[in-house]
């Protein structure tokens, strides 16, 4: 009777997880099917849910309305730049507020967690005026400035950083070895997986940011792709061969960081419950 009911719990679990698994990866398929297919086909019943032969054609549509190389190395160069400075500067502050003893410590570490709780459109304004004073509306600074300094990527990174041993720092300062040096060479190399993790984030939060970019980029050699897409939108007649296909090329670049770097991934989230 035991082995029953543990049989059927296990068929209700599997058949649950299922379900699941089909509605999270099915919008996913049905934008990749149809960017294969013309926009009459959207309109067709029953719905066509196996790959057409449309998919050139549209991303030679595609190409003609937004420009799709331009658009993808904008989006492409903002994003890898952002997360470059992004991980350097959360992981160096992150660094400091962990292993430092220092006047107002944690009263500064503190005010970087509540710039957590502001909500984002708040800053839209103000920043703007901070990049016309600067000359920087359409630049790729304006694009990657204002968020290269993460507090949720600071406070991730010290979580990390507090489980390193302090007498594994003292051993190296002993040894001879400069601070830049216990850094580079001791204290990054650990925290690998917590690289991974926020730098998996950060590409995605600046892959997909649409709101600011849209406000701060004007000229059409600079825009991103989302800012690109939501141009489809506007034409008197939608082609939603060519939305679906931008979408799906959205799309591809995440899942490919986010399969390379997924064994690191959990790991790297997990490192920051420790305690102090």
């Amino acid at each position: 009777m035991h082995s029953f009911v543990s049989g059927r719990e296990k068929l209700t679990l599997y058949t649950l997880l299922i379900i699941g698994l089909f509605f999270s990866i099915f919008p996913f398929y049905w934008m990749f099917v149809s960017a294969t297919h013309p926009t009459a086909d959207f309109f067709s019943f029953p719905p066509k849910l196996l790959p057409g032969t449309y998919l050139m054609e549209n991303l030679r549509n595609l190409d003609k309305s937004i420009g799709i190389g331009r658009v993808l190395f904008n989006s492409f160069f903002v994003s890898i730049i952002f997360v470059f400075f992004n991980l350097l500067i959360s992981s160096i502050t992150g660094y400091a507020f962990a292993k430092y003893k220092f006047k107002f410590k944690n009263f500064l570490f503190i005010a970087i967690l509540v710039t957590m709780m502001l909500p984002g459109q708040s800053k839209l304004v103000p920043l703007f005026e901070i990049m016309s004073n600067l000359h920087l509306i359409n630049t790729y600074g304006a694009v990657i400035i204002p968020d290269i300094a993460s507090a949720f990527g600071i406070f991730l990174m010290r979580q990390n950083m507090l489980s390193i041993p302090d007498s594994l720092i003292e051993a190296a300062r002993i040894d001879g070895a400069g601070e830049l040096r216990i850094f580079y060479k001791i204290v990054l190399p650990t925290m690998k997986p917590a690289l991974a993790a926020l730098g998996i984030y950060m590409f995605m939060f600046q892959w997909g940011n649409f709101m600011w970019q849209l406000i701060i980029l004007s000229d059409a050699s600079m825009k991103t792709l989302p800012v690109a897409l939501s141009g489809l939108k506007g034409m008197s007649r939608i082609d939603y061969g060519q939305i679906m296909t931008g979408a799906s090329l959205s799309v591809i670049p995440v899942l490919v960081v986010f399969l390379f770097l997924q064994k690191y991934f959990i790991s790297g989230i997990l490192g920051g419950s420790v305690k102090e």
